[in-house]
């Protein structure tokens, strides 16, 4: 496998630990940590040092293996029975997002298909389905991107909400790909990007990649798409996604139902871009989702130099919300553009 210098997630160059970029530092500094067990990378998806379904995915998946490194001169009942906790710890770091559960199961069965095998041969094995797992979403990237790219003409100017792009996933990433791949070919648009509050990962993240790929970027207020879409000219709103489910409905980071809303008002079409793991038949509704709920001093102290509302005051901070699929225009894939009605 080889990493590029900005991959979010990547093995270091020994593959004794993961390397990621610690994404609560992003922009003012660019910071790396090293994560040498399953705790550690619990508690890097956890705090939001690694974001992004995709990415949580990777790294799930990497930290599978370093778990593995770790208990590698085990006797193999003890080494099995380990990691398979480790697995779990990794797992539950998040709940909404269906990468992380999906990327552990699928090490998982590797595991269970190596079982006759020594620890170090299980370990060698899950490192060669970790950078498998990276390398499929890397592909899977690169075509949604083009996929996307057939929405867009060029001068397209679009809204953002929150961060898909490579650092939520890899290289190109997903709500973003089409914009860094058409930039990449000389085409020109304007993106403008909620902020995304309370965790801004747009002002912080996607303004970040986007400036940095010479896009012309303008950072808005959350509350200000609709301000914007009245003035007309918006060719399209693009988003990410967390999780789908079978009939459509999708889970995105808070304030993308409103968006949705938003553009079947002013009659702006609304994408939803996902690799095909993020799909989850399972699931049939977004009501059947498990919505994140995160603590409260995310929206009154975090990114503040002083405290924004009364201390005690109760919060209320979901972490993401249901967009139903009667609000989405299409569904982009790395298999192609999925229209309504919608049936996973």
């Amino acid at each position: 496998m080889q990493y590029l210098p900005n991959d979010p997630v990547r093995l270091t160059d020994d593959k004794t630990a993961i390397l990621a970029i610690d994404q609560r530092a992003l922009p003012s500094e660019t910071k790396y940590l090293e994560l040498r067990n399953a705790a550690a990378v619990a508690e890097a998806i956890r705090t939001l040092a690694v974001r992004g379904a995709p990415c949580i995915g990777i790294c799930a998946a990497y930290g599978v293996y370093v778990a593995a490194c770790a208990h590698m001169q085990e006797e193999k009942n003890t080494f099995s029975a380990h990691l398979d906790a480790d697995a779990a710890v990794i797992a539950s770091a998040r709940p909404t997002a269906v990468n992380l559960s999906w990327a552990v199961n699928r090490m998982l069965q590797c595991k269970g298909r190596h079982l006759a095998e020594s620890p170090a041969e299980i370990t060698e094995a899950l490192r060669t389905e970790a950078e498998t797992i990276h390398a499929e979403d890397i592909d899977m990237c690169r075509r949604i991107a083009e996929n996307g790219l057939r929405l867009l003409p060029e001068g397209s100017r679009v809204i953002t909400h929150c961060n898909a792009g490579a650092l939520a996933t890899s290289r190109y990433g997903t709500g973003l790909g089409p914009l860094l791949l058409g930039a990449e070919r000389g085409m020109t648009f304007h993106a403008f990007v909620d902020e995304t509050r309370p965790l801004l990962q747009g002002a912080r993240l996607t303004a970040y990649e986007l400036h940095r790929a010479g896009i012309d970027t303008t950072l808005m207020c959350d509350n200000m798409a609709s301000y914007l879409m009245a003035q007309g000219g918006i060719t399209a709103c693009m988003v990410g996604c967390d999780r789908v489910a079978a009939n459509g409905d999708t889970a995105n980071k808070i304030g993308t139902s409103g968006l949705a809303v938003l553009a079947q008002h002013y009659g702006v079409p609304f994408y939803v871009f996902c690799p095909s793991p993020t799909i989850d038949r399972s699931c049939k509704t977004g009501a059947d989702i498990r919505i994140e709920q995160r603590e409260g001093d995310e929206i009154t102290h975090l990114h503040f130099a002083k405290p924004v509302a009364p201390a005690g005051i109760r919060c209320l901070n979901p972490a993401f919300d249901i967009t139903p699929a009667s609000l989405i225009t299409a569904i982009i894939t790395e298999t192609g553009i999925l229209y309504p009605p919608f049936a996973f």
